[in-house]
């Protein structure tokens, strides 16, 4: 087997028990030798192994004292956030689950707010929707394909955001947006989930904007609290579709049951 794939998937095992809590934040990991013995590999790749560990923010390397576990969901920045949650999928689908709500409702948020903000600026007249109009019907012929790719379309749904969200001038929300969508896209469980629904529906939704777009006009409170709803509809079946992929059956039936309970 190659040495750097070696290196990748030891490194994995051990990220691994990051993510369960096996090795528990602000604990040591096991020494170059430790490494070494257990997988049985030679102490210059264990000692690759625990340095890729660290360039990716699951440990920090302390002068005579080792490697020590960093608490990853506090401390960890957006391409951590990504690897545990790849991690996470498979080796803990309960964290898996809270992450990917959280990024669900992020994104939802950032939508909202892109939507409204280029929504104000075509009330203003300033802005041309050719080029708009043009990827939607993309999106269209990639959704009614005999068999759709899912990772096309979101792929072609972000690059439409990432475009709105150029002309307004929202950079950091983009940033953070371009983060999640990455992340999303790494995970094929989370990219089945966005279609718990026909992928017409992606389609749809673009077409309504472009109509409220193209009027020249303001939307109303009313048209603006059924996009909210319509929206908030979609992303809880894109969480229940997630769970029902990565969490075991039982899981899932006691969390629809809580939800009915507190409904």
């Amino acid at each position: 087997m190659d040495a750097r794939t070696v290196v990748v998937d030891v490194a994995d095992m051990l990220a691994r028990r990051v993510v369960t809590g096996e090795y528990a934040p602000t604990t040591l990991m096991p020494s170059v030798r430790q490494v070494a013995e257990e997988f049985e590999i030679n102490r210059a790749t264990a000692q690759l192994v625990l340095g890729r560990l660290e360039s990716q923010g699951f440990v920090d390397a302390k002068r005579a004292k080792g490697f020590v576990v960093r608490d990853v969901r506090v401390d960890g920045g957006m391409e951590v956030y990504c690897r545990l949650f790849q991690l996470s999928v498979t080796a803990s689908p309960g964290i898996a689950s809270e992450m990917f709500e959280e990024m669900v409702e992020s994104q939802r948020q950032i939508l909202a707010d892109a939507f409204l903000a280029y929504t104000a600026m075509c009330d203003e007249g300033s802005l041309r929707q050719g080029d708009l109009h043009d990827d939607v019907d993309r999106l269209e012929a990639l959704a009614r394909a005999e068999e759709p790719d899912h990772v096309a379309i979101l792929s072609l749904e972000l690059a439409l955001i990432r475009r709105i969200m150029g002309t307004t001038g929202q950079a950091f929300q983009r940033a953070t947006l371009n983060s999640i969508g990455a992340t999303i896209l790494s995970v094929p469980e989370a990219v089945a989930a966005y279609f718990a629904v026909s992928p017409d529906l992606h389609v749809l939704m673009w077409r309504a904007m472009a109509a409220v777009w193209d009027s020249g006009s303001a939307p109303s409170d009313a048209q603006l609290a059924l996009f909210d709803d319509l929206l908030g509809l979609y992303h809880q079946r894109v969480l229940s579709k997630f769970d029902e992929i990565v969490l075991p059956a039982e899981q899932v039936d006691e969390e629809v049951a809580i939800d009915f309970a507190t409904a």
